[in-house]
């Protein structure tokens, strides 16, 4: 079984780089204690943090596809957060994800799924920056690994630490 991996005291020195707008978060965030809210749609995100951030919604705004698991992949995500100008990252999702709400938008991930797809075709004109690879992996990822990456913060979220091998993971 994968460990949880707490993110937030990677972060220490580079809180003040996220404006933690949970409000104005766009629905397309993966759950987890990160998220792209109200961010400029300039478009830098994935310069930093290409395997964690995607655009979307009505302006193309910066949005967390996948929770960093290491220190190294939380100081990228910490890095797209520094280039948005309007402090629209946040990090405070393990204070207002709730078991269910995850589980509320586990059960309409359709909702992800399909605007993914109708924009397809966008998404091939984005290969500057890797942008329809990385569709493809997050359709990826919502087909198969998110369902366990889920559970385990659910996990984490009950209990505030990692799963071992014995604890039994909630279910979606």
């Amino acid at each position: 079984m994968t460990r949880y991996f707490d993110p937030l005291p990677a972060i220490e020195e580079h809180r003040d780089v996220f404006g933690c707008k949970w409000e104005d978060r766009l629905w397309l965030n993966v759950p987890g204690p990160f998220y792209g809210a109200d961010t400029d749609n300039c478009w830098t995100g994935r310069l930093s943090a290409p395997d964690h951030v995607l655009y979307g919604g009505a302006h193309l705004s910066e949005y967390v596809y996948r929770q960093p698991r290491s220190a190294a992949e939380t100081a990228r995500l910490a890095g797209a957060a520094d280039a948005d100008p309007f402090r629209g990252y946040g990090y405070d999702g393990d204070d207002r994800w709730t078991t269910g709400t995850v589980r509320e938008w586990w059960r309409d991930r359709a909702r992800v799924t399909t605007y993914l797809a109708d924009r397809r075709e966008e998404w091939e004109e984005w290969e500057g920056q890797g942008v329809a690879a990385a569709v493809r992996r997050f359709e990826a990822y919502l087909a198969e690994g998110l369902a366990t990456d889920l559970r385990i913060y659910l996990y984490w979220l009950e209990e505030r630490r990692s799963p071992t091998v014995l604890d039994k993971l909630p279910e979606l």
